[in-house]
């Protein structure tokens, strides 16, 4: 995959629920992986042939994102991938450091030597992807390795309200790059989780998590700062 070619998922033949629900959950796991950017717009018809449903579901898909906040009306008919602001980015950043931290020590109890080489294969995708610029690809895999490690805490509510966090500030991971790429700040904090994981060492995994949120948190907030022309923002 390039760039700009993510996995698209398409309507299957026989689908178990409604097509609304199909497309909801598509464009979450889309929106959670960083597959659009900030300011993207999304018209009806665009989702509508990127899923291969009718304007009908597409349309009701992205009405529930907009009540929750994942999408925005930014006219009458246009909906648009919303920017993070200062504000939101400290509130999702304080949550994911609880949640995340939480997630990772619960679950390294759990890991097993499957899960370390799983892990390990993912992160020589990331780094492969870094390598080639592919920045879309990297964050595909990136949501993968961090749930890798949050599943195994066996806590399915705790995942939903991650995955909510992720559903609000997984755009806003563009920011990350090229600086991202160029430091190597995840991929250090992640060979940490890894080696934790191996060791059955939950206080070190759950560090490494916190390390990777604050080390991002850095960037997206300078990122933030420049669009917002603004000087100050809660510390963190």
């Amino acid at each position: 995959m390039n760039e700009n070619t993510t996995a698209r998922p398409c309507a299957p033949e026989v689908h178990q629920g409604r097509l609304s629900d199909y497309v909801y959950e598509a464009l979450k796991d889309k929106l959670t992986r960083g597959a659009y950017n900030p300011g993207k717009k999304l018209p009806i018809r665009t989702v509508a042939e990127e899923f291969g449903v009718g304007s009908t579901p597409a349309r009701e898909a992205i009405n529930r994102l907009v009540f929750e906040s994942a999408l925005v009306m930014a006219g009458p008919k246009t909906v648009i991938v919303p920017f993070l602001d200062l504000a939101g980015l400290y509130e999702v950043t304080q949550m994911r450091l609880a949640l995340e931290g939480l997630a990772a020590e619960k679950g390294t109890i759990n890991a097993t030597d499957g899960t370390v080489e799983a892990l390990l294969k993912l992160q020589e995708k990331i780094t492969q992807s870094l390598d080639e610029k592919r920045y879309r690809d990297a964050l595909h895999d990136n949501k993968e390795f961090h749930f890798t490690i949050y599943r195994l805490c066996g806590m399915p509510h705790l995942l939903s309200t991650i995955e909510i966090l992720w559903l609000r500030v997984g755009s806003s991971f563009h920011d990350l790059y090229p600086e991202f790429a160029e430091q190597r700040y995840g991929v250090h904090n992640h060979m940490v989780a890894i080696e934790g994981l191996a060791e059955r060492d939950a206080s070190s995994v759950r560090a490494a998590m916190e390390n990777d949120i604050r080390d991002g948190y850095r960037r997206l907030r300078k990122a933030a700062l420049s669009r917002a022309g603004e000087g100050s923002a809660p510390s963190g």
